[in-house]
């Protein structure tokens, strides 16, 4: 035992003694007893979680009680021993090491914000897997099979589907031969402004993601080290220390350093994905099982202890958050806003040596996240068989995974506890490193330059770089000290990205539109996703006691009782019922306009519908807009198109006379027009796209056949 928290007990319930108590303990300092705690009186062990680890570290003996009250707390110590802390200072000083031999390889901006875009394969599949892996990942998935069975795997699997898509968007990186993406829309849409919004859209994104990381760290930590560590909240502690950390190697060594990391975090993460399943197992079957089961026989044991409903992967019950209609939305959604999101231009092909790394980078990269997701689900189906009635994770699913390493790894004392930290902390630190760097880029490229210091040299724009790559991480931490729902959080990283979805897509594939167009819809998204909805009601403050917008769905056995149109419900004070929260008005489309009866409609329905609103109106506001507005400079756009469309050769100096062709000819790659002589910009597939594109949507319907057979393993 040691280290710096408590886990309360309450005991009640099973007469125990506590018996030569100091001599079992390593010292009396790890253990704090209520003031009035006599060591003659008896304490009966309540049916908790903590219980067997108490009575494994605590010898015990019958006793018969006093006649007084019998209740008492006792506090004993975190099962963090030294060893689990060992191994975490070990990870963060190899990680901060890296940062220092890479800083010394740094010579320009391309170097420190691309890596000098000379990555191959390896480094690109881990980029993309550490990137867009994040320590919310393993979370999420087990407080969504926590709460709805395997369906809700679709908390993080809905990205799969989204996989062949990037088998296409990895080339757009490469051949943008851009910085960051906020160059792209400065030039795409010819105004300097545009890349200050997508800068600060950028920045807030990170900011929003990575307060959904940090807030993972702290949900996990908490069951290992204890509520409490040097006398400070656990997460205010730990979070800040991995914050300086991340800061730390990513500002010294750029890219590079992040990469390099994120090789070695990528180990890390796939170890994270598969250590607890044996001992989980083990577990099940010591606890339900018969002694002469061995631990594979867990998989059978659980299908007799949880209903079927629990291994359904589209919303095995009504109360399930993810049912098909549910899966698709979310799909669509995260396939059209993930593609312009800032990081992209970096881990999604931009540092790459050639275009075929960045596709086969970025693609494998995310396959190997989605088999990981299969060991995160079965995981969390372990953590439900074990722990399905804890109070704890009744209220709050999202500790599911600290719990189930505090309850399985550690009573083995080895440090796999720390080891698990540690590949957690691994998940989240090659993520926000990524994010980091590409927030740094946007700033100094986007906003410092052109506006602040147009004669900026090279070495100006590294040291601003290094100065301006702690913001998101700052503005990352402070969210997550103000937000503590994972859930809620994540749904928001859905919609952020909307605010540019249009403005990216019809920007791609259509010369005619405008910069104007895409003003409004900023405009128009920036509105009606956050400030309408906090604003109506501040305006009309009526609206919260309306007798027709304080309506619920149908309150049912398994569900029901949520309110349509305000995001947190409706309270009753003193008779008085009154809307909290935001005001979704885009539910009166659905309600007045389109006669649908939500108050007969399922919780995840209700849910859903927020979502077409903000996938679909964007687009029309930006078509519309773009034919009532004036066209873009031609000769700017031709430049434009005909960089995509000039293929990469990976040594830079043919490279540069290929691009010396195109602008002297802009016209030579229109033969590939699938719609000649029209403002459309589609290009003819070639049989290597559509095979790997073929390729992955086959591999994406053989993972969910491969999660449909574990689900049956013991059936």
């Amino acid at each position: 035992m040691g280290g710096g928290g408590f886990t309360h007990l309450l005991l009640g319930g099973k007469n125990l003694r506590v018996h030569d108590f100091a001599s079992r303990v390593e010292s009396r300092r790890f253990v704090q007893i209520n003031k009035d705690w006599n060591p003659s009186y008896v304490f009966r062990a309540e049916e908790v979680n903590t219980k067997l680890t108490l009575v494994k570290r605590l010898q015990a003996e019958p006793f018969s009680l006093p006649n007084k009250p019998f209740l008492k707390r006792i506090q004993f110590h975190t099962l963090m021993e030294a060893i689990d802390y060992i191994v975490l200072f070990g990870y963060f000083a190899g990680m901060a090491a890296i940062g220092v031999w890479a800083m010394k390889r740094i010579k320009g901006q391309e170097d420190y914000f691309m890596g000098g875009r000379r990555f191959g394969k390896l480094f690109q599949t881990f980029a993309a897997f550490g990137a867009g892996t994040g320590s919310a990942d393993p979370v999420n998935t087990a407080r969504g099979t926590f709460a709805n069975g395997m369906s809700g795997m679709w908390g993080v699997m809905y990205w799969l589907f989204v996989t062949p898509i990037y088998w296409i968007s990895a080339v757009w990186y490469r051949r943008m031969r851009c910085l960051t993406l906020g160059d792209w829309f400065v030039e795409r849409y010819q105004s300097k402004k545009m890349g200050v919004a997508y800068a600060i859209f950028g920045c807030f994104y990170y900011m929003v993601y990575g307060a959904m990381l940090f807030t993972a760290i702290g949900k996990v930590s908490v069951p290992l080290v204890g509520p409490e560590l040097f006398g400070m909240q656990t997460e205010y502690v730990l979070v800040p220390i991995v914050a300086i950390v991340v800061t730390l190697y990513g500002v010294l060594g750029g890219i590079a350093a992040a990469y390099w990391t994120d090789l070695i975090q990528g180990f890390c993460i796939i170890l994270l994905s598969v250590l607890l399943i044996p001992f989980g197992l083990h577990a099940v079957v010591k606890k339900f099982g018969s002694p002469e089961d061995s631990w594979t026989d867990g998989f059978r044991v659980m299908h007799d202890q949880l209903p079927a409903s629990n291994f359904t992967i589209l919303g095995g019950d009504a109360a399930s958050e993810f049912p098909l209609y549910a899966i698709i939305v979310i799909v669509i959604m995260n396939m059209i806003g993930i593609v312009l999101t800032p990081h992209f231009i970096v881990t999604g092909g931009g540092t790459a040596k050639s275009e075929q790394d960045a596709r086969i980078g970025l693609v494998t990269g995310n396959f190997i996240k989605r088999f990981c997701t299969i060991g995160w689900v079965i995981t969390a189906l372990i953590v439900l068989t074990l722990f399905g009635n804890d109070a704890t994770l009744m209220k709050d699913a999202d500790m599911a995974w600290g719990t189930a390493t505090k309850e399985l790894l550690g009573p083995l004392g080895i440090g796999l506890v720390g080891l698990m930290l540690a590949c957690l902390l691994a998940a989240l630190m090659s993520s926000v490193d990524c994010y980091m760097l590409v927030c740094s880029a946007l700033v100094v490229r986007n906003i410092y330059v052109p506006f602040l210091n147009p004669k900026a040299s090279e070495r100006d724009c590294l040291t601003l770089g290094r100065a301006t790559g702690g913001i998101v991480v700052l503005g990352a931490v402070v969210g997550a000290m103000m937000i503590n729902d994972m859930f809620a959080i994540l749904k928001q990283t859905w919609i952020v990205p909307m605010t540019f979805a249009a403005l990216f897509w019809i920007g791609m594939y259509w010369r005619r539109a405008t910069t104007k167009a895409g003003w409004i819809t900023i405009a128009f998204c920036v509105l009606s996703f956050f400030v309408l909805p906090r604003l109506i009601p501040a305006a009309a403050p009526g609206l919260r006691t309306n007798p027709d917008l304080i309506q619920s769905n149908v309150k049912t056995e398994t569900g029901g009782g949520k309110s349509i149109y305000w995001s947190d419900g409706v309270e009753e004070t003193d008779g008085e019922k009154r809307g909290k929260g935001q005001f979704r008005f885009d539910m009166l489309l659905y309600d007045k306009i389109l006669g649908y009866d939500l108050t007969q409609v399922r919780n995840a329905t209700l849910a859903t519908l927020d979502l077409p609103f903000k996938i679909i109106a964007p687009f029309l506001v930006m078509i519309i807009a773009s034919l009532l507005t004036k066209p873009n400079d031609k000769k700017a756009l031709d430049r434009l198109y005909v960089k995509l469309k000039t293929p990469v050769d990976p040594i830079p100096e043919k490279d540069a006379a290929e691009m010396e062709k195109s602008y002297a000819n802009p016209d030579r790659f229109d033969k590939n027009k699938l719609f000649p002589n029209s403002s459309l910009e589609f290009q003819r597939p070639s049989k290597y796209d559509v095979f790997g594109f073929l390729t992955c949507f086959v591999l994406c319907f053989a993972i969910i056949g491969l999660v449909l057979l574990v689900a049956q393993i013991g059936a």
